[in-house]
């Protein structure tokens, strides 16, 4: 009976880890009776390609008991996101597992020391650049043939604890500001490689506690460089043909922009040539006013001359016709005189 409630309390635990919907509304998974072992010390594998962001190891619970998943590289999701790891809380006489997401910025997780940069709160092995992830050597082991972005920090808290829960027995940290204020951020639900990183762990029977006595024979994984290369190769042959797609839209546009520019050319020829007929149309229209000007002004100028001289000659005296002999006056008198 025992083992049938184990069971049910899995597959429900793992249905919620697996559901994307609910990764960030529901983050506690899994409840048992039986804290996990402690954590582990091992050393962590070369980060083999830029970019790849390090998962701590942890404890998982199946029906068989705790088994660990290996510490792995990651790529991340999306740019600019870190990852928060899982852990475990005893609360209410019950240990309850709480999944790991990725973000924006590194919530509470525990206060659980997983190292290399997970010294409890936050994360200082790395950081993120203007769109590209830089290591802190103090505490990543990077292979300097691949990963040339990185520095060095050294302040930073130390923690030695290897506690693998909180509460009592275990770490007491509690949520600072900031873990609260990422709990609020935009979550990511583990990516389907680390939920077949984690099958994988719990298909391996030297990976449970019950087998390896908290020591696990796999505590790292060392990554499989192959099969990197070909996911790096298939990211860049994607970048390529979205380079290539974007290649041919700029051109196309130039093409169009090309055209635009011949049509506007076209439209300033043809506005030019329509503005010289205009100056024509105005020059003819401007001699043509000239010439009917000069016309109307020879027409006023003969009318006046016309008008004069019939004036002159409605106004000359009437001719006088004299006797001939001379120019005196009729019967011999004198001009002015009186008749005696």
């Amino acid at each position: 009976m025992k083992k049938i409630l184990k069971g049910i309390i899995l597959i429900a635990g793992l249905a919620i880890i697996a559901s994307p919907q609910l990764h960030a509304q529901v983050s506690v998974g899994l409840s048992v009776r039986i804290g996990p072992p402690a954590i582990p010390v091992y050393e962590q594998p070369y980060c083999p390609v830029d970019g790849y962001i390090w998962t701590p190891g942890y404890w998982a619970y199946s029906s068989d008991g705790y088994y660990w998943v290996p510490g792995a590289w990651v790529a991340p999701p999306t740019v600019g996101f870190l990852w928060t790891p899982c852990w475990w809380g005893f609360d209410g006489g019950v240990y309850a597992f709480h999944s790991g997401y990725w973000g924006p910025h590194v919530g509470f997780y525990g206060g659980i020391n997983y190292g290399f940069g997970y010294g409890g709160s936050g994360y200082y092995g790395g950081r993120w650049s203007g769109g590209r992830f830089q290591y802190n050597t103090s505490v990543t082991r990077v292979n300097r043939s691949v990963v040339h972005s990185t520095y060095v920090n050294n302040s930073f808290p130390r923690n030695n604890s290897h506690a693998s829960f909180n509460g009592r027995g275990g770490v007491t940290a509690r949520p600072t500001k900031a873990d609260e204020m990422a709990a609020h951020d935009r979550h990511i639900s583990p990516t389907s490689n680390q939920m077949a990183h984690q099958r994988s762990a719990s298909q391996n029977r030297s990976q449970f506690a019950s087998v390896n006595h908290g020591r696990p024979a796999v505590a790292a994984e060392r990554a499989n460089t192959k099969a990197i290369n070909r996911e790096a190769n298939a990211q860049h042959a994607t970048a390529r043909a979205t380079n290539h797609e974007a290649n041919a839209q700029h051109a196309t546009a130039r093409a169009t922009n090309h055209e635009a520019n011949a049509q506007h050319a076209t439209a300033r020829a043809t506005n030019h040539e329509a503005n010289a007929q205009h100056a024509t149309a105005r020059a003819t229209n401007h001699e043509a006013n000239v010439q009917h000007s000069a016309s109307h002004a020879n027409t006023q100028h003969n009318n006046d001359r016309i008008s004069m001289q019939q004036h002159q000659a409605s106004h000359a005296p009437a001719p006088q016709s004299h006797p001939s002999g001379g120019g005196g006056h009729p019967s011999g008198g004198n001009p002015g005189g009186h008749r005696k």
